[in-house]
């Protein structure tokens, strides 16, 4: 039984749906990792009445849009078109729901593809880091894997083993959200209260430097830097603090990241905060790419930064900046149908009220520079850090960490 949910308010000529079913990667069970993932991708490959090309060209040419993703938290099928064909394409949705005919043959496409994705992403020097930080951030905790998996748990993934997590995936909460009131006229007019207990995650481990840092050696001229923690869950009301220091650091030209490495110091041009949605803590890191020259110097005055935020207050004036960009970073993000739409799913499979500007504008503005300064120093005393580069720099840049952190 699907959830239904009506996104009002929202007049464009096009149509989207989508429909978020709880349970992404975090169901991959040990040994079969990527599961979750190969799943996703073998029920938009043919369903009852259409195999893989007819699935693909009915859609196509109707000039129409059929996507999936997998989360931590769930899986994601979204489907666009014109108004016009809207009706015509929407009952595809329920067909790969509840009637994929996930053969064999295409299962085997998708995992040769799955595992080929795998290889590309050991390429980039980012994700190798990325990888390392949240292992040893979250230790055995499900957000501790990728949701793509890895290539030894993908090449033992068995026909049998996709049917027997499809039976799983019948059984999961499912919800779906659109904008067209046509093919919603018995979905529910107001969103979903009920109560959402939030979940935290263990955070018992040892606090040493050594074990909280963690290094991969490559021949390169760019040293990969990413430092953080995990925080809070999306429910928190330590989330907004989190997203206003997001916007302080990370947000325009006028950001602390940028105005330190870029503006006054030259250092590099990838830097960045990476802070996503989570139903349980979510990771917080900052994240650049430096060469080998200024890699020491990055990390000093990125050591700098760390001590300020954790021992002085975020000045009343750059409060209220980073509040004005994070407020403008809400009317961006409602100019896009598809961001809307998949927000407030999001939120409702978490057991919360989506979150409108009139609602948030009241907490953000309510936040002080103590309250930033407290989650602070909750969160980021004992911070993680991860490097990717020529292996002297990186075993420098330790000693520093173990002296410093």
């Amino acid at each position: 039984m699907i959830k239904r949910y009506f996104q009002n308010g929202i007049n464009r000529n096009f149509s989207i749906a989508m429909i978020w079913i709880n349970g992404g990667s975090t169901l991959d069970v040990n040994g079969k990792k990527g599961i979750n993932m190969l799943l996703c991708s073998l029920l938009t490959r043919g369903c009852e009445g259409f195999d893989n090309l007819e699935l693909s060209d009915f859609i196509e040419s109707h000039g129409a849009e059929l996507n999936h993703e997998v989360f931590e938290d769930g899986m994601l099928m979204s489907l666009k078109s014109l108004d016009d064909h809207f009706n015509k394409l929407f009952p595809l949705l329920d067909l790969i729901i509840n009637k994929p005919l996930l053969q064999e043959g295409q299962f085997q496409i998708v995992k040769k593809s799955t595992l080929n994705s795998i290889k590309k992403d050991k390429e980039n020097p980012f994700n190798i880091s990325f990888e390392k930080w949240r292992k040893i951030v979250y230790s055995q905790h499900p957000y501790a894997f990728s949701c793509g998996g890895y290539e030894k748990d993908v090449l033992s993934i068995k026909y049998s083993d996709i049917l027997s997590e499809y039976k799983k995936f019948n059984s999961r909460e499912k919800y779906l959200i659109s904008n067209n009131v046509k093919i919603n006229e018995n979905a529910s007019k107001d969103f979903n209260k009920k109560t959402f207990k939030e979940k935290i995650i263990s955070t018992n481990f040892d606090p040493s430097p050594e074990s909280r840092f963690v290094s991969s050696y490559n021949k390169s001229n760019q040293l990969i830097l990413m430092l953080g923690n995990q925080t809070c869950s999306r429910k928190s009301i330590e989330y907004w603090p989190l997203k206003i220091l997001e916007s302080h650091l990370s947000f325009g030209m006028s950001s602390i990241l940028f105005k330190l490495f870029r503006e006054q110091n030259g250092l590099t041009y990838e830097v960045g905060v990476f802070n996503p949605i989570r139903k349980e803590n979510a990771p917080f890191l900052i994240y650049f790419s430096v060469s080998n020259k200024n890699a020491i110097i990055a990390f000093e005055l990125l050591d700098k930064l760390w001590k300020e935020l954790l021992f002085s207050l975020i000045s009343d004036k750059e409060i209220y900046l980073a509040k004005e960009k994070l407020k403008s970073s809400f009317l961006i993000r409602n100019q896009s149908l598809d961001e809307i739409l998949q927000r407030n799913i999001q939120l409702i499979s978490y057991g919360m009220f989506p979150s409108f500007e009139d609602y948030d504008l009241k907490k953000i503005e309510a936040i002080s520079a103590k309250d930033i300064q407290k989650s602070t120093n909750k969160y980021f005393a004992n911070p993680f850090l991860s490097i990717s580069g020529d292996k002297k720099i990186c075993n420098d840049i330790k000693n520093k960490w173990i002296k410093n952190f």
